[in-house]
């Protein structure tokens, strides 16, 4: 029995698809959660061999949380389940040791089966969004612009960022400035809609 954990902030969403899920003899929904701050908890409590993450979660986002299961319980491998089918989401996802990566808007049964093909030690991607990645534009920021710019993201101000990556203020200020001019955005507000636009933070 292939034991899941679902992580899915819409109630409605969520409870459709463990119903499905629950329709298979062999798939085990052991725990949901709606939030990306409970996955890590939750899947070291209940021991999932699958983790089903949405990206755009309350919290840390899914593919932040699937580095982290990684690292913590390594033997649950993790599918993504997002409506953001964007190249580089798909590219940290990778990153990050996520084994599959589906749309919302596909048949409902690839989710099972994909889940499958996952637990087996196979990787699933969505084989459209693997071909637009493959085309797309890397992201022009080192991972410490990365690291600086979602910080901002997540609402943290100059004084929070440097205490967080141990870096003095005017360093901070220096990393943004880079940001703005490499996405050329109008200001810190424009390249964090760039960058989550082309999907790189």
């Amino acid at each position: 029995m292939l034991r899941v954990l679902l992580a899915e902030d819409m109630l409605m969403l969520r409870r459709a698809l463990v119903s499905l899920l629950e329709l298979e003899e062999d798939i085990d929904v052991v725990a949901e959660v709606d939030s990306g701050d409970d996955i890590v908890p939750k899947a070291l409590e209940v021991r999932p061999n699958i983790a089903v993450l949405d990206i755009d979660l309350p919290g840390i986002d899914g593919i932040r949380a699937a580095a982290r299961l990684h690292e913590e319980l390594p033997e649950c491998r993790t599918v993504i389940l997002t409506s953001l089918g964007r190249p580089g989401n798909l590219r940290r996802a990778l990153e990050a040791h996520v084994s599959g990566f589906l749309l919302k808007d596909h048949d409902p049964a690839q989710l099972a089966d994909a889940i499958r093909s996952v637990a087996a030690g196979q990787q699933v991607i969505d084989p459209h969004l693997a071909v637009a990645t493959l085309q797309a534009a890397e992201s022009p920021l080192t991972p410490r612009e990365g690291q600086v710019l979602r910080l901002a993201a997540d609402g943290d101000d100059i004084a929070d960022i440097a205490r967080k990556l141990f870096l003095s203020a005017g360093t901070v200020r220096n990393y943004l400035t880079a940001i703005v001019t490499k996405l050329n955005a109008r200001n810190r507000v424009d390249a964090i809609r760039i960058a989550r636009e082309s999907g790189w933070l």
